[in-house]
């Protein structure tokens, strides 16, 4: 419920983090001018004083943050003197740890806690990434809701935002090269084609685009990006300074009786699959547009869908705390339910290695074998709701969470690493999506976006010392 008002209160609010009800417009205010200065100086004084508190606040977490590393590693170091195994008994909703220790006169001594699985892995396993922030990419106008990577060979990524609009930025240059303003609502994911220009988003306007992503290299390096979007720039910039702006789709993917909260593109690019607030999921043609099938079966509103990288399967999850698996292989298609969460299951998606990873907002992220369906086969614990999780090829977990934090692990539950998170580095507000570069040469393989309308690119490598 803390994580609806919290998405809530971000789509309500303006660009400037002013509720939309503080921006009228002069004219439509019956308030003589010279109380509305006053009043608008009253609102100034307040916003100098909510900043300094803001920063405070800031300076306060990072310290947090900064003794709770300690702790941990002062954990990890005292508890691998003395534990000489760890046996895990996992039932039920907690695991119950069984820590058996022996000393010179073998006296052994056992005992039973009730904790969280992750955070006692956490403790045992220094952190094994480094991570490092290389680029921020800015200029979108309100929340940024996803981001995600081209195919390998185009050091590109494109970004969905609550400002109408998606973009197409060069990772090396920083800089949006493409602006696509065909949706009449917040545009909710995109996805670049597997093989093709082309890109497909979805959208709070009740249907999902495919449209022309080719970009223009030929963009000037020097011009800044938030120059660029930057509306009130254009006197001094001439045509070819500023990105190309797309307006009309080359196809438009209606249906949908609510908000279309995800699509993406089925194995080959020639279907589309589509989820919606109205409870179903679409399966679209992509050249005709037509829709082939409409999936029916969750009990509410749909939060995300995603594709096998290989095979005609589909994930979709949903408020009703579940998530289906569709699978699209025959000619009529089959659907299997994992349940396992308590709260909404915000996404899914597969790995490599044919296992399902679903985040939710009880605070979980769980890893499941497509072939059992039964139980999880591990299961992360966290202090937050969780957003649109994004594995790497090599089963790497990226999970981004509204209190600001993207932590990584692997597919067994173990915790390797956080990315830093400060007054200089990090997101000042909700991280909403989370995504990897499959391109082995590329500096910046990882990016990160959230509703402070940023996105950041950063360098996850192994640690040397592991």
């Amino acid at each position: 419920m803390k994580s609806s008002k919290r998405r809530l209160q971000a789509l309500t609010e303006s660009s400037d983090g002013l509720p939309n009800y503080l921006k009228m417009e002069d004219s439509e205010s019956s308030i003589p001018p010279v109380f509305r200065c006053r009043l608008h100086e009253l609102f100034s004084q307040i916003e100098k004083e909510f900043d300094v508190l803001y920063t405070e606040n800031l300076n306060l977490q990072e310290k947090i943050d900064i003794l709770s590393e300690k702790l941990e590693r002062e954990s990890y170091v005292g508890d691998r003197q003395i534990v000489d195994y760890v046996d895990f008994e996992t039932s039920g909703k907690n695991s119950k740890v069984k820590l058996s220790q022996s000393n010179s006169q073998k006296v052994k001594t056992s005992h039973k806690l009730k904790v969280q699985t992750s955070k006692i892995v956490s403790s045992f396993k220094a952190p094994t990434y480094s991570c490092q922030l290389i680029r921020e990419f800015t200029g979108h106008k309100d929340g940024i809701w996803d981001v995600t990577t081209a195919r390998p060979g185009q050091a590109l990524i494109g970004t969905a935002s609550a400002d109408h609009t998606a973009c197409v930025w060069s990772v090396e240059w920083g800089k949006c090269l493409l602006q696509y303003t065909g949706h009449a609502g917040s545009v909710n994911s995109i996805r670049f084609h597997p093989t093709r220009d082309i890109a497909l988003t979805s959208s709070g306007d009740n249907t999902a685009h495919v449209w022309q992503a080719a970009v223009n290299w030929d963009l000037p390096r020097g011009q800044s990006s938030e120059e660029e979007l930057d509306g009130g720039g254009e006197e001094s910039l001439g045509e070819s300074d500023r990105p190309e702006v797309l307006r009309t789709p080359l196809t438009e993917l209606s249906g949908h009786m609510g908000v279309v909260v995800a699509a993406d593109w089925l194995t080959g690019g020639d279907h589309v699959i589509t989820a919606s607030w109205d409870r179903t999921a679409n399966l679209y043609d992509v050249e005709t547009g037509d829709c082939l099938q409409i999936l029916t079966g969750h009990d509410h509103e749909l939060t995300h869908a995603s594709s096998h990288h290989s095979s005609r399967l589909v994930v979709t999850a949903s408020r009703d705390t579940t998530f289906r698996l569709w699978d699209f292989r025959e000619p009529i298609h089959s659907v299997s339910v994992f349940q396992g969460h308590t709260e909404s299951v915000t996404s899914a998606v597969f790995t490599r290695e044919d296992k399902v990873v679903s985040g939710s907002d009880d605070r979980s992220v769980k890893v499941w074998d497509v072939r059992n369906m039964r139980s999880a086969l591990a299961t992360i614990r966290s202090d937050s709701s969780v957003n649109r999780v994004s594995v790497s090829s090599g089963g790497l977990i990226a999970i981004p969470h509204d209190n600001r934090q993207v932590r990584l692990f692997d597919l067994q539950g173990q915790r390797l690493a956080r990315l830093p998170r400060s007054s200089r580095q990090g997101h000042r507000r909700m991280v909403t999506s989370v995504s990897w570069v499959e391109d082995v040469a590329s500096n910046m393989n990882f990016f990160s976006c959230g509703f402070d309308r940023r996105i950041l690119g950063w360098s996850i490598q192994p640690s040397k010392d592991n």
